[in-house]
C-alpha cells in the first residue's frame, strides 16, 4: 500500500474541488446563454398558445435581452461589492424560480415580465460566474478554465435548440423553461459544496443603480415604440412619449456616466481607437446575427412547415463551424493582426446572405441553404475571436474586465436593437412574418453585417 504525503492529498482534493467549481460556473452560465437562443425555437409554438402575433415573440426575446444587457455591468459591481459566490448563487436561484414562472405563464404580458426577470437573473450570475474563476484559479490553470468555460458554453449552444426543439415536438414549449430547474437546483448545489464560504465582498466598490435605471429605461423606450408601432402608428402619444423619452434618458445616462466617479460604463475607454470601432462592429454585427437567427428560425416554422427540432437542427453547421474555426482565426489575427479579419469577415458573411433574400418556402436544404449557412459561418468565425481580442488588447491589462463587460454588453443590447428595428421594418397589417417580410429581414440583416466589414476596414489598426 502507496501512502501519499498529506500536502499531495490536500493538492488531489483541491484540485477536484476547483473542477467541481468549473462545473458549476459552466452551467450556471450556459443557461443564460442557452435561453438567448433556445426561445426562438419554441415561438411559433408560444404565440399559437398564448397569441399575440410578431409583437409577443419579439417582446418574448427583447424583454429578456433588455435588462440581461442592460445590467451586466451593475452585475459585475454587485458581485465586486457583496462577493462573487454569494451573487453567484443568488442568481442562479433566481433564474430557477423566474423559469417557473415562465412555464407557468397564463398570457403574453405574464411570459413577458418573467422574462425580464430572468435577464436580471442571468445579468447576476454571468460576470459572478466569471469572477469565481478568476477567484477559484490563477496563473495558466486560469486560462485554461476560462477556455474551458467558453467552449462548454459554444456547445451548450449547439444542445440548446436541439434540446429545446425536441421538448416542443414531444411536449410543449413550456419545457423549455422547466428544464432550468434541475439545471439550477444541481449548480446551486455544486456552488455550495466546493466554493468556499468565506469570500469577502470588496467594501470599495460601488454600484452606478442611477446609470443601471437610466440605461434599461433608455433603451426599452424606442424598443417599445419599435415593436407597439406597426399595431398603434406614430402619431399615438404613447409611442412617441416612450421614444423621444427614451432617448432623452439615454442621452442623460451618458451625461450621468461622464460625471459619476465610479460609472458602470467608463466612457474613458472610449478615447482609444480599436476599442471604440470594435465595439460599434460589435453593434452592427451582433444585431446581424440576432435577426438571422430570429427570423430564419420564424420562417423555418411558420412559411417553410418546419418542426421545432428540425427548425434548430438548421442552425447546428453555424455553431459547429464557428466553434472549429474561431481558435485558430483568433491565433492568425495575433499573428497579422485583426484589421483584415475584422473587415473581410463580415462582407463574406454579408454576401453569403444575399441568397437567402431569395429562399422560397419550398426550398432544399442541402442545396438552397446549407452551403450558404457553412460560408456565412466561415464569415462570422473571422469575426469574433479577432473583435473580442481587439478590444481586450486596446483596453491594456488594468481595464481587460471591465472591457469584456462593455463588450458583452454591447452584444447583447445590439441583438435587442436589431430585432425591434428589422420587426418595425417588416411588419405588415396582419403582425405576422410574410415571405416577402422574410426576404426584407435578410436584405437588412446583409446590410447591418456588411457595414461591420466596413467599419472594420476603416477604423481598426493593426497594432505596431
Amino acid at each position: 500500500m502507496i501512502l501519499l504525503p498529506c500536502a499531495s492529498i490536500e493538492h488531489l482534493a483541491q484540485s477536484s474541488r476547483n473542477r467541481l467549481v468549473l462545473v458549476a460556473c459552466i452551467l450556471g452560465s450556459s443557461i443564460v446563454f442557452v435561453d438567448g437562443s433556445v426561445v426562438n425555437v419554441a415561438l411559433p409554438a408560444i404565440q399559437e398558445d398564448l397569441g399575440g402575433g410578431l409583437a409577443l415573440q419579439q417582446w418574448v426575446v427583447d424583454a429578456y435581452l433588455l435588462t440581461l444587457g442592460s445590467l451586466l455591468l451593475v452585475g459585475g459591481s454587485l458581485g465586486d461589492l457583496f462577493g462573487a459566490r454569494r451573487i453567484f448563487v443568488i442568481g442562479i436561484v433566481m433564474f430557477g424560480a423566474v423559469s417557473v414562472l415562465c412555464a407557468l405563464a397564463p398570457d403574453g404580458t405574464t411570459l413577458i415580465l418573467a422574462r425580464a426577470l430572468q435577464g436580471v437573473a442571468g445579468a447576476l450570475l454571468t460576470p459572478a460566474g466569471l469572477a469565481v474563476i478568476a477567484h477559484t484559479f490563477s496563473g495558466e490553470e486560469r486560462g485554461a478554465a476560462i477556455g474551458s468555460w467558453t467552449a462548454w458554453t459554444g456547445i451548450a449552444f449547439v444542445i440548446g435548440p436541439l434540446i429545446g426543439g425536441w421538448l416542443i415536438t414531444h411536449g410543449s414549449w413550456r419545457w423549455v423553461f422547466v428544464i432550468n430547474v434541475p439545471i439550477t437546483i444541481v449548480t446551486v448545489a455544486l456552488v455550495l459544496y466546493a466554493v468556499p464560504g468565506l469570500e469577502r465582498g470588496n467594501v470599495r466598490a460601488h454600484v452606478d443603480v442611477v446609470g443601471g435605471v437610466l440605461c434599461v429605461l433608455g433603451l426599452g423606450g424606442p424598443v417599445f415604440a419599435l415593436i407597439e408601432e406597426p399595431s398603434r402608428g406614430w402619431s399615438d402619444p404613447l409611442i412617441i412619449v416612450t421614444f423621444v423619452g427614451g432617448i432623452v434618458l439615454l442621452v442623460l445616462f451618458v451625461l450621468w456616466e461622464r460625471r459619476y466617479r465610479h460609472p458602470m460604463l467608463p466612457l474613458r475607454l472610449f478615447s482609444k481607437r480599436n476599442f471604440t470601432f470594435a465595439n460599434v462592429e460589435t453593434l452592427t454585427v451582433y444585431a446581424a446575427l440576432s435577426t438571422l437567427t430570429f427570423f430564419l428560425v420564424l420562417f423555418l416554422q411558420q412559411l417553410a412547415g418546419y418542426s421545432p427540432l428540425q427548425s434548430g437542427l438548421v442552425l447546428v453547421p453555424i455553431t459547429i463551424v464557428m466553434f472549429l474555426l474561431s481558435p485558430r482565426v483568433g491565433r492568425l489575427s495575433m499573428r497579422y493582426g485583426p484589421r483584415w479579419f475584422m473587415g473581410i469577415g463580415p462582407l463574406v458573411t454579408a454576401g453569403a446572405l444575399v441568397p437567402l433574400t431569395r429562399l422560397d418556402p419550398s426550398f432544399d436544404y442541402a442545396t438552397d441553404l446549407l452551403p450558404w449557412l457553412l460560408l456565412l459561418s466561415v464569415g462570422l468565425s473571422m469575426i469574433v475571436a479577432p473583435l473580442t481580442s481587439t478590444v481586450l488588447r486596446d483596453a491594456g491589462e488594468r481595464d481587460a474586465g471591465i472591457a469584456s463587460g462593455v463588450n458583452n454588453a454591447t452584444a447583447r443590447v445590439a441583438g435587442l436593437l436589431g430585432i425591434a428595428v428589422v420587426g418595425a421594418a417588416i411588419a405588415g397589417s396582419e403582425d405576422k412574418l410574410d415571405l416577402p417580410g422574410f426576404h426584407t429581414s435578410m436584405w437588412i440583416t446583409s446590410a447591418l453585417v456588411a457595414t461591420g466589414g466596413v467599419i472594420g476596414l476603416a477604423g481598426i489598426r493593426n497594432p505596431r
